[in-house]
């Protein structure tokens, strides 16, 4: 007889999507060693471990991917049925995850979620960094119910609506030598040193990828956490930077910033919105996609 409970599976949920029991047991807010004795107990009532570990963390078994699948499911249902039930207490409820590229999260989110979850304070959003091609396969599994991605990035069967549309561009001082230029090649940005993001967000991952195809490295001098602060470090001279288009302009009418236009085809940011079918989303999630949609002109 099995004597686990939805809880425990949340949590081995998040130790596998996480790769590691420390970091499952912070996104499931438990302290390690009460995570450790849950999935100790999961292990020893299943009769089998669900866990195989290693130097790089852990990984599910078969049987573990078997649990996790299923795991998936009922957590999905509750939260289904915790909505449905919602109705009945004076709104809306539930909580959202969503997966989003760092375009989004630093330059479209936060004005869309404030306005969401302003409108519906029952429900809550689960917001996590991600590289594109990473989300696509994330939403696929049912890691996520929506994910935000850039518009070049194969979504294979997921459904996709259009989202916002921005490109990056190169933010210099004035007195840079590429302040004049109309258009740079990112081949030519990196001649240079670079103000940019932490080299852990998705956004200087790509680049760094960018970098690597041309047999390159970035210079990168400083490593901040918005792209609102690469532009200042940019006015004062310490490099240069890549931020989207959108950001720069703001920046620009409270500095001296001279923008230049970064020429690669991949520059272009159609975001797009991805889900694995509209029809089968919790209705909280369906009201975020329209809110999303709504913002973006295309309904």
């Amino acid at each position: 007889m099995l004597h686990f409970d939805l809880k425990d599976l949340s949590l081995f949920r998040h130790v596998v999507e996480a790769g590691s029991i420390t970091a499952g047991a912070e996104r499931a807010r438990l302290a390690l060693a009460a995570a450790s004795a849950r999935i100790r107990g999961m292990e020893q009532d299943l009769g089998a471990a669900r866990l195989r570990r290693g130097r790089s963390g852990v990984t599910p078994t078969a049987a573990g991917r078997t649990l996790l699948q299923h795991a998936r499911t009922m957590l999905a249902q509750a939260e289904r049925l915790r909505e449905d039930l919602g109705a009945f207490a004076g709104g809306s409820a539930g909580e959202i995850r969503l997966l989003s590229n760092t375009n989004a999260i630093l330059e479209f989110l936060p004005d869309a979620l404030a306005a969401f979850l302003a409108a519906h304070p029952r429900i809550s959003v689960v917001l996590e960094e991600r590289l594109s091609d990473e989300i696509v396969g994330l939403v696929a599994e049912g890691v996520a119910d929506i994910g935000i991605v850039a518009g070049t990035v194969q979504t294979g069967a997921l459904e996709t609506f259009p989202f916002r549309t921005d490109r990056f561009a190169v933010v210099t001082g004035r007195t840079h030598p590429l302040a004049g230029r109309e258009s740079v090649a990112f081949a030519e940005v990196l001649e240079h040193e670079l103000v940019g993001l932490d080299r852990s967000s998705a956004l200087q991952r790509f680049l760094s990828g960018k970098a690597a195809a041309l047999g390159r490295a970035i210079r990168l001098r400083v490593q901040l956490r918005s792209f609102d602060g690469v532009c200042r470090l940019v006015e004062a001279g310490v490099g240069i930077g890549i931020v989207p288009e959108t950001t720069a302009r703001r920046a620009q009418k409270l500095s001296s910033l001279a923008i230049v236009a970064l020429s690669d085809p991949w520059a272009a940011r159609d975001l797009t919105i991805c889900l694995r079918g509209y029809g089968a989303l919790p209705p909280s999630a369906k009201m975020l996609v329209d809110h999303l949609r709504a913002g973006s002109g295309d309904r």
